[in-house]
């Protein structure tokens, strides 16, 4: 697909099948549209259109979406880090690693965690719950620079730096406290 010029992305999820993601489209009409294009040219085969209607989410759908969320960015530990990377075949760097994670369960972030950070609504450290994107200061001063993906209790995804690969690890290690700024809810 990206050979076609598509930016795509893909996991194998649960169930062992390869799941994509391409593209934003405003009606599902479009969608589909673009859908039967891309058959007719042979580059998909079968197609499944999803699109969240996030302010009309019961609260329970919002559980599933924070959970798909967190399944996600769990099916990437263990691939490595790589600056500026957003792919399985690159590596990923943080920020690269949340938005890939949120395109696959049809939402967009900003590409730089500062960018995704400036997105969606704060929420206070006690009031996190999964699939919230936990914000951190790594450098010098308060600038923003790290983002991982909080999964519950009191610990995040994230992809931590050169030469190690995307983990789980706490909020209370006093590293990460130390340097903690702040979380965002998107849906």
């Amino acid at each position: 697909m990206q050979a076609a010029g598509l930016d795509a992305y893909h996991f194998v999820d649960i169930d062992t099948f390869y799941k994509v993601r391409f593209e934003r489209f405003d009606t599902k009409e479009a969608a589909l549209r673009r859908a039967f294009d891309l058959q007719s040219k042979g580059v998909i085969e079968e197609f499944f259109i999803v699109q969240p209607h996030l302010d009309t989410l019961a609260l329970d759908s919002r559980a599933v979406l924070r959970n798909d969320i967190v399944l996600a960015a769990r099916r990437f530990i263990g691939i490595d880090y790589q600056w500026g990377g957003s792919s399985v075949e690159e590596g990923f760097d943080c920020s690269g690693l949340t938005m890939t994670v949120y395109r696959l369960v049809g939402l967009e972030l900003p590409r730089s965690a500062s960018q995704q950070y400036q997105f969606g609504k704060a929420v206070d450290r006690d009031a996190l719950l999964p699939g919230d994107l936990v914000f951190f200061a790594t450098g010098r001063g308060r600038r923003i620079s790290h983002v991982g993906i909080y999964s519950g209790p009191d610990t995040f995804i994230h992809a931590p730096g050169r030469g190690k690969s995307i983990r789980s690890e706490s909020l209370e290690l006093d590293y990460f406290r130390k340097r903690y700024i702040g979380a965002r809810r998107y849906y």
